[in-house]
């Protein structure tokens, strides 16, 4: 993304201003724009930033990064997987549908912002996965916190008293190991 085009026409409107003030302000617009140039980039640069993290957190598990190379910001877009946790080895059919069902990632969710305090040893820890994975730390907890609900709701069905009296054999468990 080229930021000349937006900082060239902050610089014009500025100039455009500074004509209406006379002589004495023409050339103080003059002066001011050459130091202008970078805070107007930094700005610019700033605003990016906050959008692409918005985008990040509709788009989670997905992300966007906004990278800097030359002084031209650039985006990175990874989307969503399409098989969250799926494990290659060995294919497992998913598991019945519960009855009341959440929204799923990527459904017309509303999403929220909550403030977490870890340990600075766990955060250590989550950032270093968040980094292997490839993923920033925000995807990383969101795909940690979906596994750990996800094998919650399946331990407590697995509990659930069958009504027909057969055995229960071959249960499955589903999260994250170390």
């Amino acid at each position: 993304m080229e930021l000349r085009a937006y900082v060239d026409a902050i610089r014009h409107q500025l100039a455009v201003a500074a004509a209406a003030g006379g002589d004495d302000a023409r050339e103080l617009a003059e002066r001011l724009t050459a130091p202008l140039d970078s805070a107007i980039r930094l700005a610019l640069l700033d605003a990016l930033s906050e959008a692409a993290t918005e985008i990040t957190r509709d788009l989670a598990p997905g992300s966007v990064d906004l990278r800097l190379r030359d002084r031209e910001p650039s985006f990175v877009v990874t989307p969503p997987p399409a098989e969250q946790w799926a494990d290659e080895a060995e294919p497992v059919a998913p598991p019945p549908p519960s009855p009341t069902r959440p929204p799923a990632d990527g459904e017309d969710e509303a999403t929220v912002r909550i403030s977490l305090r870890l340990p600075e040893h766990l955060k250590t820890r989550v950032e270093q996965a968040a980094a292997q994975a490839g993923v920033s730390i925000n995807t990383w907890l969101i795909r940690a916190a979906t596994a750990a609900v996800d094998a919650d709701s399946q331990h407590h069905r697995a509990e659930t008293p069958r009504r027909s009296g057969t055995a229960t054999g071959g249960q499955r468990f589903t999260g994250w190991v170390r």
